[in-house]
């Protein structure tokens, strides 16, 4: 293979991986709602590149289980089963409370003061009823205490099951209420895992993926009902 055909390969696989990105972005930021169409020519559109690079954002976005393939409409933001949802949530559960404990043993204190600071954050997305801040603010929480966990194969399972279920936040906070619960559920493992109390991590992270994944998961299927 040339120099000049490996560059262009190179080129083409920036492109494919920054339009998944972006794609990714607007999934997780409810731009892109379950069952909203994203066929080829229309992301070849929108971005200003070929077909070949869209498709294959697309068939990424697939192997991720973030779209489906529907025939006549191309890909679809993919729409999850009650089975899936649940026995999603159920396994998060387990594993994110177990991050959630490790963090208050291994964290530093370069990454609680981060931590905290992040928590603050969505004290003012809330306070502004700003959904898509907080959206983040909560990604953006929740990183820091996979990271602060120090152990990279259980983050990379977390957010495996958490792409699944990208699609479907900014729904949940939607529900009155729900935004405001979900803060004040970050309080108490903030403050758990700032205070390096194991047990208390752990009990806060279960309770709080427990009652705010219920929520998310009455709100996905009713979506999901009302969207057919």
């Amino acid at each position: 293979m040339s120099n000049d055909t490996l560059a262009e390969r190179d080129s083409h696989d920036t492109i494919t991986d920054s339009v998944r990105k972006r794609l990714e972005e607007d999934i997780r930021q409810g731009r892109l709602r379950p069952g909203d169409a994203m066929d080829v020519k229309a992301v070849s559109e929108r971005f200003a590149i070929s077909r070949t690079p869209a498709k294959e954002a697309l068939l990424q976005l697939a192997a991720a289980g973030l779209v489906t393939f529907v025939p006549r409409r191309g890909a679809v933001v993919k729409r999850l089963e009650p089975l899936e949802v649940f026995g999603m949530l159920e396994v998060l559960a387990v594993l994110e409370s177990e991050a959630a404990r490790l963090c208050a043993r291994r964290m530093e204190l370069s990454q609680r003061r981060a931590l905290s600071a992040t928590q603050l954050q969505a004290a003012l997305a809330v306070e502004q009823d700003d959904i898509a801040a907080y959206t983040s603010l909560n990604l953006a929480l929740h990183d820091h205490i996979y990271k602060g966990a120090a152990n990279a194969y259980l983050e990379e399972q977390i957010v495996r099951i958490r792409e699944r279920l990208a699609a479907y936040r900014p729904v949940s906070f939607e529900r009155p209420g729900r935004m405001r619960a979900s803060h004040r559920e970050h309080e108490a493992i903030v403050k758990a895992i700032v205070n390096g109390d194991e047990p208390d991590a752990h009990k806060a992270m279960f309770e709080h993926i427990t009652v705010g994944g219920t929520a998310q998961a009455e709100l996905m299927l009713k979506y999901n009902s009302t969207s057919e």
